[in-house]
């Protein structure tokens, strides 16, 4: 569900008592809608993220690692300036909608006291973060809007640029939750047409509901999402307004997951009644909870922004190689037919003896045909028949000698693509920044991407592999890109080890760290479940994971990086599974 008025209202609640009074200690911009800030007091150190992507706005604390840039954005270094060493006075949500303010006391560069105001508009497409001193003057945006958006109205109040006066979004024109009485609730529900949908005239009347919370409301009220006021009657509209008032109160907040067909769906403040078969998952907080919601769309939307060049760039390169071979294997089509040119210059060089110059055709017996039919051979007219039965051998030596050169390079193009698509699939893996340098290095060396100008050397960057521990304590690393993939087989493995790949489908190697001991068959299961989650069969349903010693996994001398060869290994049939690569992951 989006993060609506209500469900917010939850969630600022929960950081006032978890970070009011904190020291804002650092400051980092891990991406450029989103803020970290790293509060110290209470006896722990926290990192208060306030998200500004249009997607999924919010405010939380986090658990869950960020790379930062090398260089710090310019609102990033912006906020150092005025918020370093700051004190966080108050959280405060403006009423009924998705704005929330941070107040800070911070000092100025005379040595006063000052405060200052960063303020989250969590508003899906329109998000923002501002910050504004204490006259409420605008020091600066992490989205400036200088441009008329929707209509002329909204424009000219809601332009945000540094040194206007901040003003609070255009409120929607609907009814305030909080200001109406039980009897307001139920004299507003008796005006309503009978075939009105509950949920319906909850989302169109009311501002800081989600289209969840009010088909739950209804479904509470009258057994259905769909139930409608006749349905309801008099004592379903009692008991509609009876469950908003309760939710209104706040007495029933519980963050929950919503789980369906075993995947992880949605969220809600409360736990909801108008799913049948979903699992229901309570959390311990509303940001453990973001965090558990969150954490793989945020990771994957990171790597997509910061890769989206090399990703534009492989696939270019992969769909060129994919249309040279296709022409390749048209050529080479032509090129398994030259015994048929063979046969028409030994058909001509049989009957020259009644020919003559300037024909364009000849019809002769084919005593290549095994019923003796006919057969009618094209000639140049131009040519004298001798040599136009040349031109037919001519034409096949080259065509056998085509195939020759064709099939080389057909299989050429074929590592091609495969090797692009495998690059693809790293990108896929890539977890920051640095994943994604060390893949550029790789395209660079492979010769996919320019190298730099040499009057500016640029520094190679090593990623580390990630690393699991199998239940039973064994250690698993997991390959992110080919230059891992090479060094964790190729150099850093023992020959004991186990190496795991998903038979001829692109994804990670994976080693299982023996220690010079037989491993268990759990660790080698799980291993085998790592080896399908990180490759391109993660969402099948059964995939062929091949294992052996590393003794048998060899490179082939001039192989693309993470393309080898192995031998004497054995395949086990294993379900990918998600959960479980989130359990045995070794962070830090």
């Amino acid at each position: 569900m989006p993060l609506d008025a209500l469900c917010l209202g939850s969630l600022v609640q929960e950081l006032n008592g978890e970070v009011s009074g904190s020291r804002v200690d650092r400051i980092y911009q891990p991406a450029r809608d989103e803020i970290i800030l790293g509060m110290r007091g209470r006896g722990a150190n926290v990192r208060l993220l306030l998200s500004a992507n249009p997607a999924r706005p919010r405010p939380q604390l986090t658990r869950l690692p960020r790379e930062n840039p090398e260089t710090p954005p310019m609102f990033c270094m912006l906020l150092r300036k005025h918020l370093q060493g700051a004190r966080l006075l108050e959280i405060s949500q403006v009423p009924m909608e998705r704005v929330v303010k941070f107040r800070f006391e911070a000092t100025d560069e005379l040595g006063d006291r000052v405060e200052r105001t960063l303020i989250l508009e969590a508003i899906s497409r329109r998000a923002n973060l501002i910050l504004t001193d204490p006259e409420g003057r605008i020091l600066d945006c992490i989205r400036r809007v200088d441009s008329p958006i929707g209509t002329k109205a909204e424009a000219s109040a809601r332009m945000l640029l540094p040194g206007m006066l901040y003003r609070l979004p255009p409120p929607v024109e609907k009814r305030d939750l909080a200001s109406l009485s039980r009897a307001d609730w139920l004299t507003a529900m008796e005006e309503a047409s009978g075939e009105y949908r509950a949920a319906d005239w909850l989302l169109d009347h009311f501002g800081g509901l989600s289209p969840l919370v009010c088909r739950d409301l209804a479904c509470q009220a009258g057994g259905r999402t769909d139930v409608t006021f006749g349905e309801l009657g008099v004592f379903g509209r009692e008991r509609l307004t009876d469950r908003i008032l309760d939710l209104l109160s706040g007495s029933e907040r519980v963050p929950t997951l919503i789980f369906l067909d075993g995947k992880l769906k949605d969220f809600t403040f409360f736990r909801p009644v108008q799913y049948d078969e979903a699992k229901l998952e309570a959390v311990s907080s509303f940001s453990a909870l973001l965090d558990r919601f969150y954490e793989e769309r945020d990771s994957q939307e990171r790597v997509k922004q910061k890769g989206q060049d090399l990703i534009r760039t492989v696939t270019s390169a992969r769909d060129r190689v994919a249309r040279r071979l296709g022409r390749q294997e048209q050529e080479m089509e032509k090129a398994r037919d030259r015994d048929r040119l063979r046969q028409m210059g030994d058909i001509i060089t049989a009957n020259l003896y009644g020919m003559k110059r300037g024909m364009k055709s000849l019809r002769a017996m084919n005593f290549y045909d095994p019923e003796g039919g006919e057969i009618e051979i094209p000639l140049d007219p131009l040519l004298t028949p001798q040599q136009n039965a040349a031109r037919f051998f001519k034409e096949y030596s080259k065509a056998r000698h085509a195939e020759e050169v064709l099939q080389v390079q057909l299989e050429k193009g074929r590592e091609d693509l495969a090797y692009l698509n495998s690059v693809l699939e790293c990108i896929r893996l890539a977890e920051g920044e640095r994943d994604l340098q060390e893949i550029r290095q790789e395209l660079t060396d492979t010769g996919y991407v320019k190298a730099r100008s040499k009057g500016k050397k640029e520094k190679r960057v090593s990623a580390k592999p990630m690393e699991f521990r199998s239940t039973t304590g064994l250690r698993i690393s997991v390959g992110k890109n080919n230059t891992q993939n090479d060094a964790l087989t190729c150099r850093q493995a023992f020959k004991s080890d186990i190496w795991f790949h998903t038979q001829k489908i692109h994804g990670s190697h994976v080693i299982l760290w023996t220690e010079g001991r037989d491993p268990d068959l759990q660790s080698l299961n799980e291993a085998a479940i790592l080896a399908a989650w990180f490759s391109q069969a993660r969402e099948s349903g059964r995939v062929p994971v091949d294992y052996t010693p590393v003794r048998y996994v060899k490179k082939p001398a001039g192989a693309r990086p993470g393309m080898v060869v192995y031998t004497t290994y054995e395949t086990a049939w294993v379900t990918p599974d998600g959960e479980l690569a989130k359990r045995l992951r070794v962070r830090g």
